[in-house]
């Protein structure tokens, strides 16, 4: 009889802590290293909805029926970004809109990055400076030029602006309380608030997204990740903070072994497909030398494959990397008669299975893709 309590006891209580470890919200994931980071953080309590399965990419996603029901009756959607997953804007906003949307790259603390196409990867476009940008002193010069020239030209541009305002005075209603000419041009100001709105809008296009190829933002990440389901499913807060906790002390190990992986190879040459891996580069101490494509929804042209070809030969020995979401073919005709060697890398684990290790399986191969490669050149 007392056994049979034991047994009885024993059951309710595993019973119990079943029961509190399950997830009480529904939450989807976009893209899958975001996905594999968000089922560690639930792992033991729930499985999180991934929307870009397979080796689909966010540039060219759309929603089907039944994702867009997945987003209905949505808790939580976690995503990188406006500009990687535009699909999900309008979708979060209409279908999606009951749910607590999480925007990683808005995690505080995140190391953003711009992309480097008007500088390292498009040298003939920029006057008497070499095709290859040395080091991130003369990116920033570069930068911080073209910045100059836009504020010079956003500044010509309000003149004109202010001009046509002061013509068409009388649209303005307000126009009477702005007599002297210091409110007027508080006036203004307020007046031009949209466009310079739009303006900031714009310049955020120029961060790269791909936030999750330093594992140090994954490591923030998942740390944002736990914090937003913790206040969308409190009771299981305390599983949640455990899980990404012991994700992170992976993480963290897992930065130490590519860094010693990848040091031998820190002055390799080697190009990409787009510019989508200045996360990883800048981490581990390795800077790529051009791109294939200026955007990942556009294919190169004729005078780009030109261009990319002079810049391979130029190079001498180096690597070229293609990656599975995009056309491969045209590699091949980019290294026809160039000393370059080739190969794969696959930011967004198109071919892992998805869950907890697919990140961890992801940034070991990306180094691995690398390093092979690079052990190739002489």
């Amino acid at each position: 009889m007392t056994v049979l309590k034991y047994v009885a006891a024993s059951s309710l209580f595993a019973f119990s802590c079943s029961v509190s470890a399950h997830a009480d919200v529904n939450v989807v994931t976009s893209i899958k290293p975001v996905h594999s980071l968000v089922s560690a953080v639930m792992e033991g309590v729930g499985e999180p909805a991934l929307l870009v399965d397979g080796a689909n990419s966010p540039h060219s996603f759309s929603l089907k029926p039944s994702q867009a029901k997945l987003l209905s009756s949505a808790n939580v959607v976690f995503w990188v970004s406006h500009e990687l997953e535009a699909f999900l804007v309008k979708s979060l906003e209409t279908v999606g809109s009951n749910a607590t949307s999480v925007e990683l790259i808005d995690t505080p603390d995140l190391l953003l990055k711009e992309f480097r196409e008007g500088a390292l990867f498009e040298g003939h476009d920029h006057g008497d400076h070499d095709d290859h940008i040395k080091d991130e002193h003369e990116v920033a010069e570069h930068k911080d030029h073209d910045k100059h020239e836009d504020h010079d030209k956003h500044e010509d541009h309000d003149k004109h602006e202010d001009h046509d305002k002061h013509e068409d005075h009388d649209k303005h209603e307000d126009h009477d309380k702005h007599e002297d000419h210091d409110k007027h041009e508080d006036h203004d100001k307020h007046e031009d608030h949209d466009e310079h709105k739009d303006h900031a809008e714009h310049a955020n296009e120029t961060v790269d997204p791909h936030i999750w190829l330093d594992p140090k933002n994954a490591i923030l990440m998942v740390e944002q990740i736990a914090t937003s389901l913790s206040k969308a499913d409190a009771d299981n807060a305390a599983a949640y903070q455990k899980n990404a906790a012991t994700y992170i002390t992976k993480l963290n190990a897992l930065t130490l072994d590519i860094e010693e992986q990848i040091k031998p190879y820190n002055d390799a040459r080697f190009f990409v497909f787009h510019d989508a891996y200045k996360y990883f580069e800048d981490r581990f101490g390795i800077a790529a030398t051009g791109s294939i494509s200026v955007s990942p929804e556009v294919l190169p042209g004729a005078a780009r494959i030109a261009t990319v070809r002079e810049n391979l030969r130029e190079a001498g020995q180096s690597c070229i990397f293609a990656e599975p979401q995009f056309e491969p073919r045209i590699i091949s005709v980019l290294i026809e008669g160039t000393d370059t060697k080739t190969g794969v890398i696959d930011p967004l684990g198109a071919e892992l299975d998805d869950g907890p290790s697919l990140y961890l399986d992801l940034i070991k191969n990306m180094a691995t893709s690398f390093s092979s490669c690079f052990a190739t050149l002489k």
